[in-house]
C-alpha cells in the first residue's frame, strides 16, 4: 500500500494540543506529534473494536506476566529480531506514557537526600521529574564540537555524579539535539553509573525513527550486568504517530528493581488504555509497510530543512539529526533581538519550542518538528525567511 505524506489532514476541529495552542495563523512545528495518519492497519483494528462497542478493562491491570501475554510476546520477538537483545515476558511492566515511566523510575529509587542526573540541554519533562519525586535535579552538560554536534564529556559526566545521585535518565535517541549514541558512549556511561551504585532509566522512545547510517542500541543490552541496573522506556506512540492513546512500557530485567518500579505506581498511576492496546498491537504486527514509507519521507524532510537553511537562512546553523524527527536550531547567530522563539513565533507566526524550556544550554536555540508534509515544512522555511528580511 502507498501511503500519501503529503496530505494534511484537517487537525485544528480535532482538539488538537499541537494546532490549537496558538492562533490559527500560526503553523505549530513544536510538539513532538507528526501530522500524518497512523497506519492502516492501525485505524482498522481501532474501528473494529469500536464497533464491537464494549471498552472493558484490557487484560494488563496487575503486570502479572500471564496478563496481556500475546503482547508481551511480541514485544520480547521484537527486541530479539531487532536488536539481538533477549528479554522474558516477565521484563516487561506496561505503562501509560514514557514521561509516566521516567516518573515512576524516579520515584522507585527516591531517598530524601537523593539526587537525579540528566543530560542538558534535554526534554522538559526530564529536567522536571526530579523535583515532583522531592529529589535534586544534578547536570552534565553535552559539549559541542567546532560543527555544531553534541558530545559527552565523560569526566564532566563522572564528576556530576555524587554520593547523592540515585538515578540517571538517558535518553537516546536524544531529544532535542538528535544524538545516537554509539557504542562506545554508551559504555562509558553504563559503566561509570555502575561503579557508583547510580540506577539508570534510558528513555528510548525515539528508538524506531533513526536515519541511515546509524543504529539505535538499547543501553540495557550491552552486558547482562548493565541490564540488571537498567529501566527502559520504549513506545510506538512517535513510531506510529499515536502518542494521545497512551500506551508504552519498561523493561526491567532485575526483579527487585521491577517489583520497586510497580509498587511506586500504586494508586496513582493507572493500567493501560483499552484502545492504546488495540493499535500498538496493531502497528506493531502490520506497521512495517507504513514505517518503512515514513522514515524515507522523513529523511527527506530532513534534508530538505537542512539545504534550506544552509542556503537561504545563514544565521541559523543545524546538525542533521541522526535520529528522531526533531532539528535543533542554532539561532545564537541570526540576528533575531532576543529570544528565537517569539520572533518567529510573533513575525513569522511559526510555532516551534523555545530552546529556555530545555535547561542549561538551550538559550538561543529552538527545536523544530519536521514530521509533517513537505508543503507545511516549505511555508514555515518561507515565513522565518520573510521574517529575517521583512
Amino acid at each position: 500500500m502507498q501511503y500519501n505524506f503529503d496530505e494534511l489532514p484537517p487537525r485544528w476541529e480535532t482538539d488538537s494540543f499541537k494546532w490549537r495552542m496558538y492562533d490559527r495563523d500560526v503553523l505549530p512545528l513544536w510538539v513532538a506529534d507528526m501530522d500524518f495518519k497512523s497506519p492502516e492497519p492501525v485505524i482498522r483494528a481501532l474501528c473494529e473494536r469500536v464497533e464491537h462497542g464494549v471498552f472493558g478493562y484490557p487484560n494488563a491491570l496487575y503486570g502479572k506476566p500471564e496478563e496481556g501475554a500475546e503482547m508481551r510476546q511480541v514485544i520480547v520477538e521484537r527486541l530479539e529480531r531487532l536488536y539481538g537483545w533477549s528479554n522474558a515476558p516477565q521484563d516487561i511492566v506496561f505503562v501509560p506514557g514514557v514521561a509516566t515511566g521516567f516518573n515512576l523510575a524516579c520515584h522507585a529509587v527516591a531517598t530524601p537526600d537523593g539526587g537525579v542526573l540528566v543530560q542538558t540541554p534535554v526534554y522538559p519533562p526530564i529536567l522536571m521529574a526530579p523535583k515532583l519525586a522531592k529529589m535534586a535535579r544534578q547536570e552534565a552538560k553535552l559539549n559541542q564540537d567546532g560543527e555544531g554536534g553534541y558530545y559527552i564529556d565523560e569526566q564532566a559526566f563522572e564528576a556530576a555524579v555524587t554520593d547523592q545521585t540515585r538515578l540517571f535518565i538517558l535518553c537516546n535517541p536524544h531529544n532535542p539535539v538528535g544524538r545516537v549514541f554509539r557504542l562506545e558512549e554508551l559504555e562509558r556511561l553504563a559503566e561509570a553509573c555502575l561503579r557508583k551504585g547510580v540506577v539508570i532509566c534510558s528513555d528510548e522512545i525515539h528508538c524506531d525513527l533513526v536515519y541511515d547510517g546509524h543504529r539505535h542500541i538499547p543501553l540495557a543490552s550491552l552486558d547482562p550486568e548493565i541490564a540488571q541496573n537498567t529501566i527502559t522506556l520504549m513506545a510506538p506512540s512517535k513510531t506510529f504517530n499515536m502518542p494521545g492513546l497512551k500506551f508504552s512500557f519498561a523493561i526491567i530485567q532485575n526483579a527487585e528493581l521491577r517489583k520497586k518500579y510497580q509498587h511506586a505506581g500504586k494508586g496513582l498511576v493507572g493500567w493501560i488504555n483499552v484502545m492504546g492496546w488495540v493499535a500498538a498491537m496493531a502497528a506493531y504486527c502490520e506497521g512495517q509497510e507504513w514505517y518503512e514509507q515514513l522514515m524515507r519521507y522523513l529523511a527527506a524532510n530532513r534534508d530538505y530543512l537542512y539545504d534550506y537553511i544552509r542556503n537561504e537562512l545563514p544565521g541559523i546553523q543545524m546538525v542533521r539529526p541522526e535520529g528522531t524527527y526533531l532539528a535543533w536550531l542554532d539561532c545564537r547567530q541570526a540576528g533575531t533581538e532576543g529570544n528565537p522563539y517569539e520572533f518567529f513565533l510573533q513575525k513569522g507566526r511559526v510555532a516551534f519550542n523555545d530552546g529556555l524550556t530545555f535547561g542549561a544550554g538551550g538559550e538561543g536555540f529552538v527545536r523544530l518538528n519536521f514530521g509533517c508534509p513537505r508543503s507545511v515544512l516549505a511555508e514555515a522555511l518561507g515565513r522565518i525567511k520573510k521574517a529575517f528580511f521583512s
